[in-house]
């Protein structure tokens, strides 16, 4: 699911929560600023994947299958130089498509990932788990307590955090600690 995707499915749920009934293509066109054909191709794609199912030749007959979930904003994360790792808590509605089990998400500060489309402001939804592969991007909590989002690579017996914008350089690091593994990434309207 795309994030535009994602975007779509929340104001469908919304407008459904509050009004009892589902928004038409225009009004989803109009509040996400977006064609209608545009809001078509998006809820085809729901329906593809099963996560919508829609009436044809019907005003307002949209059905969520998959309901969306919370998932808890813990935080911010640096996508540039390591920040203090400081919890916060705070819920982002999702929809429960990434296989992870224990989800939560961070908003990213700074650009250091832009190559890979995660961007200032954006939301990383994370799945917890302690260890890596290689090439998988990452919350890395250093020894400083500074946490950083990056690219997590072993090499020569010490790790290189790699950024994803060609104008930073890597952190090279002997040990880090895992906190997990981006899963999602969610950008606000």
């Amino acid at each position: 699911m795309t994030p535009r995707q994602l975007e779509v499915l929340r104001f469908v749920e919304d407008y459904q929560g509050r009004s009892g009934c589902a928004p038409t293509l225009q009004e989803i066109a109009t509040r996400l600023r977006l064609s209608k054909i545009t809001v078509l191709a998006h809820l085809r794609n729901l329906e593809k994947g099963r996560v919508i199912k829609r009436s044809r030749y019907r005003r307002r007959a949209i059905e969520v299958l998959k309901p969306s979930r919370r998932v808890p904003v813990i935080g911010r994360i640096a996508a540039g130089r390591p920040i203090e790792a400081v919890e916060t808590q705070d819920d982002l509605s999702v929809t429960d498509l990434f296989g992870a089990h224990d989800v939560f998400a961070l908003q990213v500060r700074g650009n250091s990932m832009i190559e890979d489309h995660i961007l200032d402001g954006d939301y990383v939804l994370i799945d917890k788990r302690p260890v890596a592969r290689d090439g998988e991007t990452v919350v890395a909590l250093l020894e400083s307590g500074e946490a950083t989002l990056k690219r997590y690579y072993r090499e020569n017996g010490r790790i290189r955090l790699q950024p994803a914008n060609a104008t930073m350089a890597p952190i090279f690091v002997d040990r880090v600690q895992i906190q997990g593994v981006v899963v999602g990434v969610y950008r606000p309207v």
